[in-house]
């Protein structure tokens, strides 16, 4: 599969599409707005689509804009018709905010030794876990990375625990027939040690997800995410635009 190829499925993963090709909204369980304009780019070429509320002529030209971009492969360097989009967008209603972020390429079978005790949702250990999360409430450490109940661990996931406290969880941020989207949390005590590194390996060798492509991406500025795909030594696949 070329590399533009990837980022069309990765496309499919990351949102519900319209019949024309359109984002609808993000594919997650919170039925979240997406991005008004997703740019991806990588060597062999760039994948772009607008949501569905754009105006058609302006949505006509951002995609002619992006079909003549060159490859869009560093989010140092932003795309080259970086200032249209915004204009033309800006047109229609007031930019929101853009992310500049790194897609990275995520292999199947990652190893990333750490002396943890790690569970994931397939296991007899994580359906355990997972059931007392369900009744007795999440801990401290899993609301403090954003999990409000036991529903937001989205499967499939991987977690770390470190003396009976959950250190960091991998889990399926996006998923479909194709594809999965890597999310990633580590409580602020444990940050700094490689547990996330660890998840995310143990993640990949998740049997559910052999048959997807696996995407790891993250906003350029994030320095922590991209340490942890530096540990594991994953290569960069591209770059990719959001503006809302």
């Amino acid at each position: 599969m070329i590399a533009s190829s990837r980022l069309a499925v990765q496309l499919h993963t990351l949102f519900i599409l319209t019949e024309t090709g359109r984002i609808e909204r993000e594919n997650d369980p919170d039925r979240s707005p997406g991005p008004r304009l997703w740019l991806a780019g990588c060597a062999s070429g760039n994948v772009v689509a607008v949501r569905h509320d754009v105006p058609e002529g302006i949505a006509g030209e951002i995609i002619a804009l992006a079909t003549a971009e060159p490859p869009f492969t560093d989010w140092n360097n932003p795309p080259k018709y970086l200032d249209r989009y915004v204009g033309l967008l800006a047109t229609g209603a007031p930019l929101l905010g853009q992310s500049l972020g790194v897609i990275y390429r995520l292999p199947h079978h990652l190893q990333y030794d750490r002396d943890l005790a790690v569970i994931d949702d397939e296991s007899e250990a994580g359906r355990r876990a997972y059931e007392l999360l369900s009744s007795n409430g999440m801990p401290a450490g899993l609301v403090e990375m954003g999990f409000r109940s036991a529903t937001d661990l989205w499967r499939p996931w991987c977690m770390a625990r470190v003396n009976g406290d959950v250190a960091s969880v991998a889990f399926a941020a996006r998923i479909s027939e194709r594809g999965a989207e890597l999310g990633v949390a580590t409580a602020r005590a444990f940050r700094g040690r490689g547990y996330a590194a660890a998840v995310v390996a143990g993640w990949s060798r998740l049997p559910a997800l052999q048959s997807r492509k696996l995407f790891y991406s993250t906003d350029g500025s994030n320095a922590s995410s991209r340490r942890v795909a530096t540990r594991l030594g994953l290569d960069p696949l591209g770059a990719t635009l959001r503006l809302w």
